[in-house]
């Protein structure tokens, strides 16, 4: 009986420790900033945070020749979109004229770049079990 127990606790256990391993990495790349002024503010959103001020993860990217990486580690599986802004000034918003277009270019997941801000049926996509690249446009 003991060792029956002690199996049980185990297999639980582990399968505990599992669950908090599937985890996966998400990187992303910019292959076209128009300068090397300031940072790439990129944010990674699940469909409650889409459009929000607070992420589910950000990172800021240095800006080399025009082209940025930057890497999400830990991401658990589920449904994302990323949002990117060429931060120029580095005042860590993006900044509009007084017609309410951006002075800063930006971009979102899978590129879908129709008149008006991202939105998230266009910009969403799935994080499984691999390691993923994607690269955004702005």
């Amino acid at each position: 009986m003991k060792t029956l127990a002690f199996a049980i606790v185990l297999l639980v256990f582990g399968n505990i420790c599992s669950a908090q391993n599937e985890t996966t990495n998400l990187e992303v790349t910019i292959n076209n900033v128009k300068n090397d002024n300031g940072v790439v503010l990129v944010a990674l959103h699940s469909e409650d945070t889409f459009m929000k001020l607070k992420p589910v993860k950000s990172l800021q990217a240095k800006i080399v020749d025009g082209h940025i990486k930057a890497t999400f580690t830990g991401i658990a599986k589920g449904e994302y979109a990323v949002l990117a802004i060429h931060d120029e000034n580095e005042n860590g918003t993006m900044d509009f004229n007084t017609n309410g277009m951006p002075k800063e270019s930006y971009g979102a997941s899978n590129n879908d770049m129709s008149f008006g801000p991202p939105v998230w049926s266009d910009s969403k996509f799935i994080v499984g079990e691999e390691n993923q690249s994607i690269a955004i446009r702005f």
